[in-house]
């Protein structure tokens, strides 16, 4: 948890840098990259699971040995 709280503060730095280290919108920075991140992590476990071989279960264990 707190790998993701550190990712999502570094990217809330690197927008803020990006426009130009603007006072007062901490919180938008913030919001803004918590979404980026949470996106990001949803696509990569996303793309994770697809990869992954489905276990097959009993019933199709038993059909395929007839």
């Amino acid at each position: 948890m707190q790998d993701l709280e550190q990712t999502i503060r570094e990217r809330a730095y690197h927008l803020w840098m990006a426009e130009g280290c603007p006072e007062g919108n901490a919180e938008g920075h913030w919001l803004a990259a918590q979404s980026e991140v949470l996106a990001s992590s949803s696509e990569n476990l996303s793309s994770i699971s697809a990869a992954t071989p489905k276990a097959k279960g009993p019933l199709e264990r038993a059909t395929k040995r007839r």
